[in-house]
């Protein structure tokens, strides 16, 4: 199912009925400030599992999730003065920051070395779908398994078809994947440039 829902103001109706798919422990694309996400609740194993599945991807490499705001990223990660004051700069924006998971992420989202990589897109309807879920969702980008990215809405649910319970369509995203920044002992370190501008941490 290709759910159409407003990018400047999500529909609260619609928004809930992504959000009863995500609860039911089922798999949603969904569109973020860079590129079009595979997503399910953080709290889903089953769910989780899945998408390792879709992803053809190892359990030893952990999906990122994303979060509503900075308050919420404390819940889930060990959050130093340094890694407050970087991330209230830039979020929301296309960067994903690594940071020591808490004890509420389970064991399945984290590294071996205990790390998350984090997110807060600049997309009203992402944020609107973690805010009324109540928990993070993952995020892993919706490509081919040649790694291209698809930019539209109904091409990829349509590559996706059974493989996912529903897409929104938040319209067409030209963006490539966001910037990873390890924050891991307050020395920044750029992991992958993407979308966003690394040169602060250069």
């Amino acid at each position: 199912m290709l759910l159409k829902i407003n990018p400047v103001n999500p529909q609260l109706r619609l928004i809930r009925i992504v959000v009863d798919v995500l609860r039911r422990g089922g798999i949603v694309i969904y569109p973020t400030d860079t590129v079009y996400g595979i997503g399910c609740d953080i709290m889903n194993k089953k769910a989780i599992e899945r998408v390792y599945l879709l992803k053809q991807r190892h359990k030893s490499k952990p999906f990122s999730f994303i979060c509503s705001g900075l308050k919420n990223i404390s819940n889930y990660a060990k959050v130093s003065n340094y890694a407050y004051k970087t991330m209230r700069r830039l979020l929301p924006g296309p960067y994903t920051f690594i940071l020591e998971g808490s004890k509420l992420v389970p064991k399945i989202m984290l590294t071996k070395r205990k790390t998350a990589g984090i997110r807060v897109p600049d997309n009203a309807i992402c944020l609107a779908l973690v805010e009324e879920l109540g928990n993070p969702i993952i995020t892993t980008s919706a490509t081919r398994p040649d790694g291209s990215i698809m930019h539209d809405p109904s091409l990829i649910h349509d590559y996706y078809r059974s493989r996912i319970d529903m897409a929104v369509d938040g319209g067409p995203l030209a963006g490539e994947p966001s910037s990873v920044i390890s924050l891991m002992g307050d020395i920044p370190d750029v992991i992958r440039k993407g979308q966003g501008d690394v040169s602060v941490f250069e």
